[in-house]
């Protein structure tokens, strides 16, 4: 099984240390890939929508608040599996 090398290091990056982390190619091509499924994709564009034209509830605003926290997070962690394999975001 070959595996990736993650960081290399401890580095320091933007006032954070980063860790030496190794994973299956496998695996670093599992995390590449990742997005949210379709159903969750659809309500988070229905909430900015509902956003842009000024119509969210308290709960909505909430609910895509995370919504855009989590994309956010999984965007940076697909960036990251993507530079240590070599690619561009698509």
């Amino acid at each position: 099984m070959q595996a990736a090398q993650c960081v290399v290091q401890w580095k320091e990056m933007e006032d954070t240390l980063m860790p030496t982390v190794e994973a299956p190619v496998e695996m670093v091509e599992e995390v590449a890939a990742l997005r949210f499924p379709p159903k969750t994709d659809a309500l988070l564009q229905h909430l900015m929508d509902r956003n842009t034209e000024g119509q969210l509830t308290e709960s909505e605003r909430l609910e895509l608040e995370a919504l855009v926290e989590l994309s956010e997070r999984l965007a940076l962690l697909r960036a990251q599996a993507l530079r240590v394999l070599g690619r561009k975001p698509t």
